[in-house]
């Protein structure tokens, strides 16, 4: 009977499982280069789109002024992303673009500073490196307060919001200038859509 059950089971699983296989699309657009510009996935369950085409509209943000995108190392360094993942009652969408200026870092820290009040209060963090909390099932439970984690360090970010919906500055000093990146994250629980 045990054996019959799992063998049951299992058959149900296989079945559940090529469904929604078939069920799956899987749109990939290229570049002229042949590097891929753009992928959707799309189930039954949930879906994904990652594309390298963001803007800083779309952080919600302005470019510092004078300030470039920074250019690609490689052919996988691309410098802006827009991600978006929901599944399962819960979401994720990540927007991030890298730029480079020749203002110094306290120039970019201010201007930014001033930008972000718009959202909240601003919390200035000294890192080591980009601090993002996307922790999507435990934004249920406890605080949903942006905190300063890590260890400190030479890097300057700038945070505002909660842990479902932030924007986050991350500078830091390059050569004679500044690299800084613009990112937005917004998450939600099985309650909230995006």
């Amino acid at each position: 009977m045990i054996r019959n059950n799992l063998q049951l089971r299992l058959a149900l699983a296989a079945a559940a499982l090529s469904l929604t296989l078939a069920a799956c699309s899987i749109n990939v657009q290229k570049e002229p280069n042949g590097e891929d510009k753009k992928v959707d996935i799309r189930t039954p369950l949930g879906g994904i789109h990652v594309s390298n085409e963001a803007t800083a509209s779309d952080i919600g943000l302005p470019v510092y002024p004078g300030a470039r995108l920074k250019p690609n190392q490689s052919d996988n360094d691309n410098k802006s992303a827009n991600v978006n993942i929901s599944g399962f009652g819960y979401g994720l969408r990540v927007v991030a673009l890298q730029y480079e200026s020749d203002a110094a870092p306290s120039k970019i820290v201010a201007f930014y500073d001033d930008q972000l009040k718009k959202f909240g209060d601003v919390l200035l963090c000294h890192t080591s490196g980009l601090d993002v909390n996307t922790d999507i099932k435990g934004l249920d439970k406890g605080s949903h307060e942006l905190t300063c984690q890590g260890s400190a360090g030479s890097n300057i970010e700038l945070k505002v919001g909660t842990k479902e919906n932030q924007h986050i500055v991350a500078v830091e000093p390059e050569g004679k200038g500044s690299t800084f990146s613009l990112v937005y994250v917004r998450t939600h629980g099985k309650d909230e859509e995006i």
